[in-house]
């Protein structure tokens, strides 16, 4: 007796997704691995405005874009893959992962802390005036290790004072106090935690730039280098005054202490002169001579 063999058809729209991000894949030299924790539909939409043009933001299910990497045929795909865990999007792009970095950083918002988030840095209670009327929310001040006091009906932190220290878990309490002081602590977005760019791979604490930090790297060098330039007479733009400047000043010292008048050293080597025979009458005055 022959059996029948049912054979499934690829579900359309899945098929869909797999062709339109193995393309994607084919067509951008940079994929970057986006992780969705806290991120909403509005700055998803922000983050698709500000890439228009130089890269397409594309929400996909682990499991087809496994398909699709590997349908793409391109360099080092397992390495990609092996890091496509929880919810993501793919960013395939035209920028390097470093430039989309500052852009998806710049798109991020601080949100209110929920209880169970982690603190991403030491959060901060500033002193002064709450505005927070005086009452039992005094008992989550205490809590928080925050020093208070009352003044006109309101209250007052006397100092600022850190409310959670970095890498310390929320509790609800303190989420709570967080919220009814207007502080929001946690920053939400997209983050990227894998950089891909034509078979190299980038962790994401790798393409996070301090730009602050790097700018003041390059000022400390440029300082650096710059002091060294002038010490051993290297000229260049940027040196050439100071260095003009200090032989200018090395051979005016030189033409006075040898006594070369010249318009410059005249008025140094003649006012040296005046003073040495001041001084010598005033010797002979001492010895009696008129």
């Amino acid at each position: 007796m022959s059996q029948t063999v049912q054979v499934r058809e690829p579900n359309p729209k899945k098929k869909a997704v797999v062709e339109r991000a193995s393309e994607l894949a084919k067509n951008y030299p940079v994929i970057v691995l986006t992780g969705l924790s806290k991120v909403r539909a509005t700055q998803l939409m922000a983050v698709r405005k500000a890439l228009r043009g130089n890269a397409e933001v594309f929400v996909v299910k682990n499991k087809l874009a496994v398909m699709a990497l590997k349908r793409a045929g391109i360099k080092n795909a397992d390495e990609l893959i092996a890091h496509l865990t929880g919810q993501n999007a793919l960013i395939f792009s035209k920028f390097d992962p470093f430039k989309l970095y500052l852009l998806l950083d710049k798109n991020k918002v601080n949100l209110p802390a929920r209880a169970g988030d982690v603190a991403p840095e030491n959060i901060m209670v500033p002193a002064g005036n709450t505005n927070l009327p005086a009452g039992p929310i005094l008992s989550e001040f205490r809590e928080a290790g925050i020093q208070t006091k009352i003044e006109s009906g309101s209250i007052w932190v006397n100092k600022d004072s850190v409310a959670a220290k970095k890498g310390t878990v929320i509790s609800p309490k303190l989420a709570s106090l967080l919220a009814k002081l207007g502080i929001k602590p946690i920053r939400a977005g997209l983050s990227i935690a894998l950089g891909y760019e034509e078979g190299l791979i980038y962790p994401g604490d790798v393409v996070a730039i301090d730009l602050e930090k790097y700018r003041e790297s390059l000022l400390a060098a440029f300082a650096s280098s710059r002091a060294l330039a002038i010490t051993i007479g290297y000229l260049t733009k940027e040196t050439a005054p100071e260095i003009l400047a200090r032989a200018y000043r090395e051979a005016l010292g030189l033409a006075t202490e040898a006594g070369f008048l010249t318009p410059e050293s005249a008025p140094r080597i003649l006012g040296r002169a005046e003073a040495e025979a001041l001084a010598l009458l005033a010797k002979a005055k001492e010895k009696g001579f008129q």
